[in-house]
């Protein structure tokens, strides 16, 4: 594929950079690397990968548009929830992973200042300089008063603490391995380049990708011959490594997917894999590598059985629509407008954007791991889907 947006100076030269390291690095390898590895260098490579990169990702001049970026409506419900955790605690800290542009720690601090739950701390764990510069100029400019209790780490806290973790939007980008399902065997897709372009090479997979894809199909009913599709292979350890600072709290799991029943359906031939650029979504990885994201529907059930590996609770799983629905969207409507029916109006616009299923309510789901504390999350009593898990 490829797109028809034209590229400024500076950002053919950034993708021709990326490009040529990444062919380096293959020709490294052998002439082959895994799709996870590839997957990686594009979103990560040190000054060229799309998230450690200074291209604009979110919001109407990005590539795409995330839930806080619609509304402050998607921060109030956070806030919401954030308040009882904390209010359970009798205080504690915010750990926010991959912060996006800051909206959402701008609306989360500023509602729950007005609940007079304010966190002692509110980190944010951001690997992208580029973004952290974003976030500290939004944060100074939209809640001056609040900015010092706001603080950006390089790594989860070495000590513990008490309080919430929210990843939004996150679990998505973390590299996946693509498989291929055979009758002659199990396959690896990889990376290859011919004439300078990359290209999909298949390798027969090794062990444990073959004993994985065996237990993905069986728990599917089984796959026709070249069925393809993915799983994230490091979620489980890098889901461990966010939450072993939590003391007692909650982590809070946002993100679209599906439970692995439906995830790897027969009928899903191909996978999950999309990518964005400039606000259009296709499923080339291979364009405009540095420019453009890649990432992968999150396999929810999964992310369950990561919980119990990291010692936690599995505290709920519902949709997006429900989440926010449990924590009275129409309140935060209600106080975001306040006597403004035009400002209302819009709110109600973008609340069905958050909710409908054609748009991220069904799509997007919601997952809360607790250590330390039993209370029920508000966010999940109004439909509890942990059952389809």
């Amino acid at each position: 594929m490829r797109l028809d947006a034209s590229l400024s100076p500076d950002a053919a030269r950034h993708t021709e950079r990326a490009r040529g390291f990444i062919v380096e690095r293959i020709a490294a390898a052998g002439g082959w690397i895994s799709f996870e590895h590839f997957m990686e260098l594009a979103l990560y490579a040190p000054g060229l990968g799309y998230y450690s990169a200074g291209a604009r990702k979110f919001g109407g001049g990005g590539d795409f548009t995330t839930a806080p970026e619609i509304s402050g409506l998607f921060g109030g419900c956070i806030a919401q929830q954030c308040a009882e955790i904390l209010g359970a605690l009798a205080g504690g800290s915010i750990l926010e992973v991959g912060a996006g542009t800051g909206r959402l720690a701008v609306d989360a601090l500023t509602r729950l200042e007005s609940l007079g739950r304010l966190p002692e701390e509110y980190l944010i764990l951001e690997v992208s300089a580029d973004l952290r510069e974003r976030q500290r100029n939004l944060i100074c400019e939209r809640i001056p008063l609040l900015s010092s209790r706001v603080k950006w780490i390089d790594a989860p806290p070495a000590d513990p603490f008490d309080g919430v973790i929210l990843a939004n939007e996150v679990l998505d980008a973390l590299p996946v391995a693509r498989f291929r399902w055979c009758e002659s065997g199990c396959e690896e897709l990889g990376v290859a380049v011919s004439h300078g372009l990359f290209h999909w090479s298949a390798l027969p997979a090794g062990a444990g990708l073959t004993d994985t894809c065996g237990r993905l199909a069986a728990a599917a009913g089984g796959w026709e011959d070249g069925y393809v599709s993915e799983y994230c292979p490091r979620l489980a350890a890098w889901t461990h490594g966010i939450v072993q600072c939590l003391r007692r709290g909650a982590a809070l799991w946002f993100d679209y997917g599906l439970p692995r029943p439906h995830y790897y359906l027969p009928e899903r031939q191909g996978g999950t894999l999309i990518c964005h650029f400039r606000q259009r979504a296709h499923g080339d990885p291979f364009v405009h590598p540095g420019l453009q994201d890649i990432s992968a529907w999150v396999d929810f059930t999964a992310l369950a059985e990561a919980c119990g590996a990291a010692r936690c609770d599995l505290a709920g799983f519902t949709t997006q629509a429900h989440f926010l629905a449990g924590l009275g969207i129409d309140r935060e409507m209600n106080f975001l407008a306040g006597e403004n029916d035009g400002r209302f109006a819009r709110l109600a616009g973008q609340a069905k954007r958050l909710m409908l299923p054609g748009e991220m309510g069904e799509s997007f789901k919601a997952m809360a791991w607790t250590r330390g504390i039993s209370r029920e999350l508000s966010g999940f009593a109004s439909r509890d889907l942990r059952h389809a898990l």
